[in-house]
């Protein structure tokens, strides 16, 4: 199944979970920046991936008008919605569900918080202190969560076959 993961990244997180994504959802898997080029033909694929890094409680723009400009045809699709962010919890869950159109979190085949990370040697010194003084951490930190990543690929795999439940 041709799929398309399509994704923004700030300091680099949703780009690893993007490329862990890809890896283990095997062949024929397209990676597309939205911060650094056009998303391709979405026509050329079965399957698509959307994820973003959520900062002061939103999701980039980018993966936003990307959302808004390609609903309908995302609709159409398998779909994937994902986001990086260092809450947990209902905090996430509400940072997930204010990121992207109800109409594709109701269609979405899978839905996730797959965990952030606050990268110091990425980040500008506005960036840095607004982490030291919200959320009180003076150091890079990973919460980038493997198992969720693994969960939710293995969801966007799944094929659902409506004859297995007639036997």
């Amino acid at each position: 199944m041709k799929t398309l993961i399509t994704y923004c990244t700030t300091h680099g997180c949703t780009e690893t979970v993007a490329r862990e994504l890809k890896q283990l959802l095997g062949q024929e898997v397209t990676l597309c920046n939205l911060k650094k080029e056009k998303a391709p033909d979405l026509s050329q694929f079965e399957r698509i991936i959307v994820g973003g890094s959520i900062h002061a409680g939103q999701i980039q723009k980018r993966i936003k008008t990307f959302c808004r400009l390609n609903i309908a045809e995302l609709q159409t699709k398998e779909l994937g919605l994902f986001i990086c962010c260092m809450d947990e919890g209902e905090e996430a869950r509400t940072h997930l569900n204010n990121a992207f159109p109800e109409e594709l979190l109701e269609h979405a085949k899978a839905t996730a918080c797959l965990g952030g990370e606050f990268n110091f040697e990425k980040m500008n010194f506005l960036e840095k202190f607004i982490v030291k003084k919200v959320a009180k951490i003076d150091h890079s930190t990973s919460k980038m969560d493997q198992q969720a990543i693994r969960k939710f690929s293995n969801r966007m795999d799944r094929i659902f076959n409506p004859f297995l439940f007639l036997a």
